[in-house]
């Protein structure tokens, strides 16, 4: 009890210093204080996995503009890689799809998938100093996280079914999810899957794909010198930007600049202010495994499991290579938004998956033309982009 209370006094002057050297409030708040902020009502929960991770998941019962019943069945919305639940959050109320949503009138939930900052616990592992905790990529997300949030949010509404909104990592895991675990069909009334990042093959961005590559190449040797995790919100990268892009002028150039060679340029999508905002929140931490996973993706052209070499593939799988993916087995209602313009998740890749999933209601392409990957959590124009398609599916399965 008196740790908890040095902890959190510790936290509030660490806070209140960091408001004195220009740090903008949002940037430092967590998710229920973000709601709080903006007069939205959050609850936290916290979900156990069939392996033993402990993951926090936030909902918000109620939008602040919802003026009418609340809809159902419940939505869970979730997030991608490096990312948390507070990223839907950092465009503010007027484009964070977690307000947005709520403010449908939907039941919703947001989780956090494990090794995210909100979810590095476990009930016998410590992510400090046992290297298991940090065995883990997608498929394990795919087959244990997800799934116990979902069935968390189902016990504990009484309903039957949710509707599932993911991005990027948070698609393709969904895709994933539903090959190898098909009692999970029933449970989803639709996927909604907001450029769904599966197979890399002709992924664009220079930049991601040498970050991703290093981590593919370099897995050994990291495992060797004892490092397990990859940019974690606290770490070095992620404290550098925020101190960086805390200043308005440079996180409107410079910063802005940066997110513009990981992805692509999009000219007034995504507000300064905005990106003042989104370095506090990330990058949130996953494994180094997990990032590797996405380097070896951009190598191959299909969408398959982790690749641990030919002969741990015989023990793993029973094949020398890493088997693919039944998307066939994806039965879902499935609709796809994504964007022409999208360095990471390109296109070309989003078809490809889409021309394998037997029920997909709709491939919508965004009308904008330079619609890209980071302007589904962050860009001012969601409510007018990517939000009417997403209530439209929504509502057909409420």
């Amino acid at each position: 009890m008196i740790q908890n209370v040095i902890g959190y006094k510790r936290a509030q002057t660490e806070r209140e210093l960091k408001l004195l050297q220009g740090y903008p409030l949002e940037s430092l708040l967590n998710f229920t204080e973000l709601a709080t902020e903006y007069g939205y009502v959050s609850e936290q929960h916290t979900v156990t996995t069939d392996d033993g991770y402990i993951l926090t998941m936030f909902r918000i019962t109620r939008g602040k503009n919802c003026h009418g019943p609340i809809r159902n069945p419940p939505v869970l919305l979730m997030h991608g890689l490096l990312m948390s639940s507070d990223s839907w959050m950092d465009a503010g109320p007027k484009a964070g799809l977690a307000y947005l949503i709520s403010d449908l009138c939907y039941d919703l939930w947001v989780p956090n998938m494990r090794g995210s900052y909100y979810s590095k616990k476990h009930i016998k592992l410590d992510p400090a100093k046992d290297q298991e905790f940090w065995d883990f990529s997608t498929m394990e997300i795919a087959y244990y996280d997800i799934p116990a949030t979902i069935d968390y949010i189902l016990k504990h509404t009484m309903f039957d079914k949710i509707n599932y909104i993911g991005y990027s990592q948070g698609g393709g895991t969904f895709l994933m999810m539903n090959s190898e675990r098909l009692e999970y069909h029933d449970k989803i009334g639709v996927g909604i899957l907001l450029e769904p990042a599966t197979r890399l093959t002709y992924t664009r961005s220079q930049l991601f794909r040498l970050l991703l590559e290093y981590y593919r190449a370099n897995l050994p040797y990291l495992y060797q010198i004892g490092i397990y995790e990859a940019l974690p919100l606290g770490g070095i990268e992620q404290k550098f930007a925020a101190y960086i892009c805390k200043d308005y002028v440079i996180a409107n150039t410079v910063c802005r600049q940066f997110l513009s060679l990981i992805d692509s340029f999009h000219p007034g999508s995504i507000e300064t202010e905005t990106i003042r905002v989104l370095v506090g929140h990330f990058p949130a931490g996953t494994s180094v495994k997990n990032m590797a996973y996405y380097g070896q993706a951009l190598n191959v052209d299909v969408f398959q499991k982790f690749d641990y070499g030919s002969s741990r593939n015989l023990q793993m799988y029973g094949t020398a290579q890493p088997p693919t993916f039944n998307l066939s087995a994806v039965t879902v209602p499935i609709v796809v938004i994504h964007g022409r313009n999208d360095f990471l998740t390109s296109p070309a890749d989003v078809d490809w998956v889409t021309s394998h999933l037997p029920n997909v209601l709709e491939n919508y392409y965004v009308v904008d033309p330079l619609s890209n990957h980071f302007d589904v959590p962050y860009s001012q124009f969601n409510a007018r982009n990517i939000l009417p398609t997403i209530k439209k599916y929504l509502k057909m399965f409420s």
